[in-house]
């Protein structure tokens, strides 16, 4: 049995998140779930991927968020002419100066909307690898490094094949989350249409957390205490979607890094100073699920990434945690 530190003894976090959520929610009608998982990932600093059919309110979201973080927000329109110049920047020649200056493109904000990334080239899709990783953009072999904080949120819709690329794996495993919103319940489609008769809530949406304010939480959700019981699970839980007979590509060890920050934000936002196993297992499938590539047989089969880490975590141990008081 391993020991874990007492919870915060304050609601401070709790009060913090709700603010912001209840920010995005005068925008976003039932779609808690997936503000909560936007916002996870706002905490770890990680890019998010929208997976999902046209109309559900994936750029809205993308929007909420902008307005209520006060940061900088830009928008590329990803099309099959995009080029890799039309996203990182490009090399000008100043004759006056007698040299070229760099002008930024727009990935160069705080907060990026990539509107259906898939449909433009792999060659512009790679531009913004190095941006994703590492924060920074190089440009005729000069670095450029990206503001902070830097976040990409992309969507797609996963059903329309038509002038699409499909994304590399390296740059799936380069989001921290992929997160679907579907569509609303009868009474919040209902509600929607109440408050958009007039005007777009989004239109009078305020900022209420600041950017330095931002800088802060990133820093104590990284002080969450995990223990080392469950440092072992997460490696053993990556480690059979490696091993299982149904996945080609299995999660990466960035994957299981991503899984254990989730789990120490969504212990943040729930007020604990600690993680515990459910953490885990609420954070597994949107961080894991899109990094799976499975078999030919399984999708034939019609079996799913989800499903398959719905097994893996009834099959993987739980390890067992005390509580001790001032430990």
């Amino acid at each position: 049995m391993s020991s874990i530190p007492n919870s915060l003894s304050f609601d401070e976090p709790l009060l913090q998140f709700e603010r912001i959520a209840a920010n995005m929610e005068k925008v976003m009608v039932g779609k808690r779930h997936a503000i909560e998982l936007v916002l996870t990932s706002l905490l770890c600093g990680g890019h998010v991927l929208l997976e999902d059919v046209p109309g559900v309110g994936k750029t809205m979201l993308v929007k909420a968020l902008a307005k209520t973080v006060d940061a900088g927000f830009k928008r590329i329109q990803f099309t099959p002419d995009l080029l890799p110049s039309d996203v990182t920047g490009v090399s000008v020649y100043n004759r006056g100066l007698n040299e070229f200056q760099f002008r930024p493109g727009p990935i160069f904000t705080n907060i990026l909307l990539a509107d259906e990334l898939n449909r433009t080239s792999p060659k512009t899709q790679a531009a913004l690898l190095e941006a994703m990783e590492e924060r920074h953009v190089t440009v005729d072999g000069q670095t450029y490094p990206l503001p902070q904080p830097f976040l990409i949120l992309a969507t797609q819709n996963p059903l329309d094949h038509a002038g699409t690329y499909q994304l590399p794996e390296a740059q799936l495993d380069r989001f921290f989350m992929r997160i679907r919103l579907g569509y609303p319940e009868r009474e919040q489609e209902v509600e929607m249409l109440g408050r958009m008769q007039e005007h777009s809530p989004i239109e009078h949406l305020k900022p209420v957390l600041l950017r330095e304010e931002l800088h802060r939480l990133q820093r104590r959700v990284r002080h969450i205490h995990v223990d080392q019981s469950l440092k072992e699970y997460m490696v053993e839980l990556g480690a059979a979607t490696r091993k299982h007979k149904d996945v080609t590509l299995g999660a990466s060890p960035r994957a299981v890094l991503a899984l254990m920050l989730a789990a120490q934000a969504a212990a943040y936002r729930k007020g604990r100073s600690y993680v515990v196993p459910d953490d885990l297992k609420e954070m597994l499938i949107p961080v894991f699920s899109h990094r799976l590539l499975l078999t030919q047989e399984a999708r034939m089969a019609g079996r799913t990434a989800e499903q398959i880490l719905h097994l893996i975590a009834a099959e993987t141990a739980v390890p067992g945690l005390r509580y001790a008081p001032g430990s």
